[in-house]
C-alpha cells in the first residue's frame, strides 16, 4: 500500500482541517492498513489540531473503511483510493473505486447472508454521498466525532 498525506495548514472553503489520502493495492492486509490509517489519521487531528475524537468515532470510522474498502476491492477491478478529510465537527471517508455502478442497500432479508455493508454504513453516518464520476465513482461517508447521531436524522 503506497500512501500520501496532505497538511498544509490551509483549509480550503470547506473547511478541512486535515486531509490524508491512500493508494489501496488490494493486496493482503490492506483492509486492515486502510483501517490503521484511518486510527492514525484520527490521532493526528487529536493531537496536532486538538479536535475532540470520541471512542464511538474511532470505532465507526474503522467499521465505515472497512465496510466501503471491502465492497471496493469486492467489486471494482483496479485501484481503489481512500480520502480522509477531517472538520471541526466531523470525519469524512471518501473511497473511489472503478466501478460506475452506484450501490443500493438491499430490502431487510433475515436469511441472507453477507451483503449488509451499505446498510451498516447508512446506519452509523450522519450522511452518505454517492457520486458518480467520469471513471467510477466516489462514496463519502461523513461521520461526527462526538456525540450520538440521532436516530433518522441522517441526511442522504
Amino acid at each position: 500500500m503506497r500512501s500520501h498525506a496532505d497538511d498544509d495548514g490551509c483549509t480550503e472553503p470547506d473547511e478541512h482541517l486535515l486531509r490524508a489520502g491512500y493508494a489501496l493495492d488490494g493486496e493482503d492486509g490492506c483492509i486492515a492498513d486502510a483501517r490503521h490509517h484511518a486510527v492514525a489519521f484520527l490521532d493526528r487531528a487529536h493531537t496536532d489540531h486538538r479536535l475532540p475524537v470520541s471512542a464511538r468515532a474511532r470505532d465507526l470510522t474503522q467499521l465505515v473503511v472497512s465496510e466501503l474498502v471491502t465492497n471496493a476491492l469486492k467489486y471494482a477491478p483496479g485501484p481503489v483510493l481512500m480520502e480522509l478529510r477531517i472538520t471541526v465537527g466531523a470525519v469524512d471517508v471518501v473511497v473511489w473505486d472503478s466501478d460506475p455502478a452506484v450501490p443500493a442497500a438491499r430490502p431487510a432479508d433475515p436469511d441472507r447472508i453477507g451483503q449488509h455493508g451499505l446498510e451498516i454504513v447508512k446506519a452509523v453516518t450522519e450522511n452518505l454521498f454517492i457520486a458518480q464520476e467520469p471513471v467510477g465513482k466516489r462514496i463519502t461517508a461523513r461521520i461526527a466525532l462526538t456525540g450520538t447521531p440521532g436516530h433518522g436524522t441522517a441526511r442522504r
